[in-house]
């Protein structure tokens, strides 16, 4: 069984995508920027957002198994660890960070996460 989540994402009915998908037992949350100025307001803004398609899906942040962080300056990426070490806390997942262009020049962090649904883990 395959169920999908809407955040109601501008981009979502633009690009034709869904902000998560519940399947074989995972969560796949799909690229997630969040708004504000600064990485550090829109890393907090984007797990906002995941974080509500993971309780959605009857998962959370303590069940995510992978996490891949997109910038487009790898140099900002370290006033987001505090963020993502709270967030995480004891249950880190495997975690990947790739420096490249957005969709838009405004977002400075995308956040994608796979977690397992809590009678999976």
């Amino acid at each position: 069984m395959i169920r999908r989540i809407s955040s109601g994402g501008e981009f979502e009915k633009r690009v034709g995508y869904c902000r998560a998908v519940v399947a074989g037992g995972f969560v796949h949350v799909a690229g997630t920027v969040g708004q504000g100025d600064t990485v550090a307001e829109q890393c907090k803004s984007a797990l906002a957002v995941i974080e509500n398609a993971l309780k959605e899906a009857g998962s959370g942040f303590e069940h995510a198994v992978r996490v891949n962080y997109y910038l487009p300056d790898r140099h900002e990426f370290e006033p987001c660890f505090d963020i993502l070490a709270e967030t995480f806390g004891a249950n880190p997942p495997a975690a990947t960070m790739i420096e490249c262009n957005l969709i838009d020049p405004k977002f400075r962090i995308e956040i994608e996460l796979t977690a397992l649904l809590p009678d999976q883990a």
